[in-house]
């Protein structure tokens, strides 16, 4: 079995314990590697912090993309505790409610730059600050889905957005693996998250799903977390720029 004994990771995204970044967390952490865990705001802390202090995490802070001042702030305090980062994953996106439940042709100019800047370019800000880390190589991860390359019903302007997200992980895995420093994207199938509940009928593109799939079971965070934490491995060094799908085989049936 593989080890990420005495690796660093950066997990971004813990909302509670049904989020896709929590099942990635706690992978991580079960190979042996230290966290640090950040929250979205005030809010959010009471639900984070305590799944963060479970892990033992290292290094807990506050961290909205938004806010350039925080994301320094991070990797100033990676920086200053461990000198080095391995693992980055990114698992956030956002698209202002209006402009989610409507049609991608309606879609607000300002609605639309916040969705890509909250859900590809933060990733792409972060891989930035995470590569004068990453001396020794290193694995950056973010979350994308199979709405990026079909047209899912009232997946909407999620799916442009996700299919910049998967371009993006192409290019900057193309620029940063001659530093041995590898970027994936995980695309599992819909599941119960924070994150999915703001997407109309999801309950019913779940059922979809689970009915389409070879395997008729829909991806668990646990999936997600253990190609995840394959992919952060020594054993993973000559893999990057995938695109890995973990849903029953879902993505491959008509």
């Amino acid at each position: 079995m593989f080890s990420l004994e005495g690796q660093k990771a950066l997990v971004v995204g813990i909302a509670n314990e049904q989020s896709i970044a929590w099942g990635i967390a706690r992978a991580l952490r079960a190979q042996g590697a230290d966290l640090a865990v950040t929250w979205l705001n005030d809010k959010a802390e009471p639900h984070v912090r305590p799944l963060a202090e479970d892990l033992e995490a290292e290094i807990m802070m506050p961290l909205d993309v938004a806010e350039p001042d925080q994301l320094a702030a991070v990797f100033e305090a990676i920086d200053d505790r461990w000198g080095r980062l391995d693992t980055l994953v990114h698992s956030i996106a956002f698209a202002p409610r209006a402009d989610l439940h409507g049609r991608v042709v309606d879609c607000s100019a300002g609605g639309f730059a916040l969705a890509m800047d909250t859900s590809v370019h933060s990733f792409l800000r972060m891989i930035h600050l995470a590569e004068p880390l990453m001396t020794a190589g290193g694995t950056c991860l973010s979350v994308s889905f199979f709405g990026s390359t079909r047209v899912v019903r009232h997946y909407n302007l999620m799916g442009p957005v996700k299919a910049a997200l998967e371009s993006a992980v192409r290019y900057a895995a193309a620029e940063l693996g001659e530093k041995g420093i590898r970027v994936h994207a995980l695309s599992p199938g819909p599941l119960a998250t924070r994150a999915a509940s703001g997407i109309d009928h999801f309950d019913e593109m779940m059922a979809e799903a689970a009915e389409r799939a070879p395997t008729h079971h829909l991806a668990t965070i646990d999936d997600i977390g253990a190609m995840a934490a394959f992919l952060a491995a020594p054993e993973a060094k000559n893999l990057t720029g995938g695109i890995h799908e973990i849903d029953g085989g879902y993505s491959i049936t008509a």
